[in-house]
């Protein structure tokens, strides 16, 4: 690889690198209400919820039993939540190493027509697109987890 080509590619990696920090903080802006919801209003409930079960007329393992059934609303909530980013991070991972595929393959075949560029778009659309699909996910994360649209 010559010096131009390892610049090029540099560059590339840089534009790419804020692409995927793009990505990032439009997840977050995106979650950022269902985070709040499973952070403070169900661990508040949580909280209320186990503090209620301390009873001096209990057992322990009822108080044990009583606390474990109030966190499980919480760790519902964060396993949807994480499930259904660990799937939106998989598909955008899936589109990228398509796009890397196509670039390596270019590149085995020795065609110089601008590989470098055509993975950088390839990139930018399949960031794009899955940043498109941040809505619905969060529509969907909202309607599951009883969230109140006009309580954000």
């Amino acid at each position: 690889m010559n010096r131009i080509d390892a610049a090029e590619e540099r560059i590339v990696t840089e534009r790419l690198r804020q692409k995927l920090n793009e990505v990032n903080s439009a997840a977050q802006a995106q979650l950022g209400v269902v985070q709040d919801h499973v952070n403070f209003t169900l661990q508040k409930a949580y909280f209320k919820c186990a503090y209620e079960c301390f009873d001096r007329r209990r057992k322990q393992d009822d108080i044990s039993m009583c606390v474990e059934n109030c966190s499980i609303p919480v760790l519902q909530a964060q396993n949807l939540v994480e499930g259904e980013m660990a799937k939106f991070q998989e598909r955008l991972n899936r589109s990228l190493m398509v796009c890397q595929d196509k670039y390596e393959s270019s590149k085995l075949q020795k065609i110089k027509t601008d590989a470098a560029q055509d993975m950088e778009s390839c990139v930018n659309r399949s960031i794009d697109e899955n940043i498109k699909s941040l809505p619905h996910l969060v529509a969907k994360l909202k309607a599951s987890l009883a969230i109140d649209p006009t309580n954000e």
